[in-house]
């Protein structure tokens, strides 16, 4: 796997995780008793990106070793993806 597939492949795994990690631990303004005039009650009081883009980095570094490691040892490989699906016979 080259360098570059490698990286989007890893870009596009750190983005679904991020879509995970954002909702941990929010806390919106209206359940802290905190509402901001003119803002959305339902809106994060603390939204705290930074951890949570540390975490996203964290565990997207993890899946993507999970995910290289079982590439490089083929355990899975594309025709057996194919075959479970159902694709090919």
């Amino acid at each position: 796997m080259s360098l570059t597939t490698s990286f989007a492949i890893y870009f596009l795994i750190w983005w679904l995780v991020l879509f995970t990690v954002l909702p941990w631990g929010v806390r919106s303004q209206e359940e802290i008793g905190d509402v901001s005039h003119g803002s959305d009650p339902g809106a994060p009081a603390v939204p705290a990106l930074g951890r949570k883009l540390l975490w996203t980095t964290g565990v997207a570094a993890l899946v993507f070793a999970v995910f290289y490691v079982v590439y490089v040892s083929k355990v899975i490989s594309l025709e057996g993806l194919l075959t479970l699906g159902g694709w090919l016979n």
